[in-house]
């Protein structure tokens, strides 16, 4: 990955740009940094998948952490809600 990034499940999508983020505030990175998640503050999400094939797929995007206002349940508590550029797919095998 080009940055360190939080790990989201894309089958999450709670809107076709609202990706569900976290239960808490805080949220380990994909370097191991804990993220302390506020309205606003920009995130770069990503989710890996490997296949019995061997491909090996990132979805990637970045986006601003907003609360959840959807979904009114404990699933999560934030949102990333993600930018004009979307989301990108890098595949390798």
């Amino acid at each position: 990955m080009d940055k360190p990034r939080i790990r989201v499940d894309f089958n999450e999508l709670i809107e076709p740009n609202l990706v569900l983020l976290s239960k808490t505030d805080e949220v380990e990175d994909s370097a191991g940094h804990i993220i302390l998640l506020q309205v606003g503050k920009p995130v770069a999400v990503y989710e890996y998948n490997h296949y019995e094939s061997g491909e090996k797929e990132y979805l990637l995007a970045e986006g601003v952490a907003v609360l959840n206002e959807i979904q009114q349940s404990s699933v999560a508590k934030w949102c990333c809600r993600i930018n004009s550029h979307g989301m990108s797919r890098t595949v390798s095998s």
